[in-house]
């Protein structure tokens, strides 16, 4: 199912921007109710339906990681954007404790946000209301993948993969073809950017790229400065 029509709940305590956002996203389709606090935010959630959530960190009356946790008491799975000024790494490791999908930092490419957001309902499944199942398996070339049972298969062969190694191949899985940020992968899995997980996160690649060898056509490659992407040229999700 198309993501259009999706009801999104923006909070954002900048008339300007929330408006100018606002009038952006309806002409792409969305379903747009806009607050310009935290406390509205939430009234207007217990009220409505929604799909996805996009909330500004710093917001008066109730801020954005307040608000979050009460939208994740109330409704566990919904998807969350934050909007920030500033690219704190305290402050994305606490969006990303709460459970935030994606952190964008303001200014941003309104057309970034789109993909954005595109990209987090695919992953999602889309618009709940389809009850589409969570895509768990994957096939990367000539390897399948088997994201809940930690299993990688090739030509007969089964690697059995660990916690770590199985959460960073399912991201990279999930962006096939794309850069997962390497600040993203180290707060999702980790749950800390630091010089050492930064380490440990290398350790974990090198052992992917190791069990991945078998095929040429599928690498994961060192974007330097952003993160990683693994490349597939026949990678589909099952």
């Amino acid at each position: 199912m198309s993501d259009k029509g999706l009801n999104i709940l923006l909070a954002e305590d900048d008339p300007n921007f929330g408006i100018v956002l606002k009038d952006y996203l309806e002409l792409h389709d969305y379903e747009v109710t806009l607050c310009p606090d935290g406390c509205k935010a939430i009234s207007a959630f217990r009220k409505g339906n929604f799909d996805l959530c996009i909330l500004d960190v710093m917001m008066p009356e109730k801020d954005g990681f307040t608000l979050a946790r009460e939208i994740k008491k109330l409704q566990p799975d919904m998807p969350l954007i934050f909007l920030t000024a500033k690219a704190m790494r305290e402050d994305m490791l606490e969006g990303f404790k709460i459970g935030a999908d994606d952190y964008i930092t303001k200014p941003f490419d309104s057309e970034v946000l789109l993909y954005k957001i595109k990209a987090i309902m695919h992953r999602k499944g889309g618009n709940p209301a389809t009850e589409k199942p969570e895509v768990t398996e994957y096939s990367i070339g000539q390897y399948r993948f088997q994201y809940k049972l930690r299993l990688l298969h090739y030509n007969g062969d089964i690697q059995k993969l660990s916690p770590k190694e199985s959460e960073l191949l399912y991201l990279l899985c999930q962006r096939l073809n794309d850069v997962v940020p390497r600040e993203e992968a180290l707060l999702r899995i980790w749950h800390e950017d630091s010089y050492f997980t930064g380490r440990s996160m290398d350790v974990y690649i090198a052992k992917l790229r190791k069990y991945l060898r078998h095929d040429p056509a599928v690498e994961i490659i060192n974007i330097h400065g952003q993160g990683y992407r693994l490349c597939a040229h026949n990678g589909v999700m099952l």
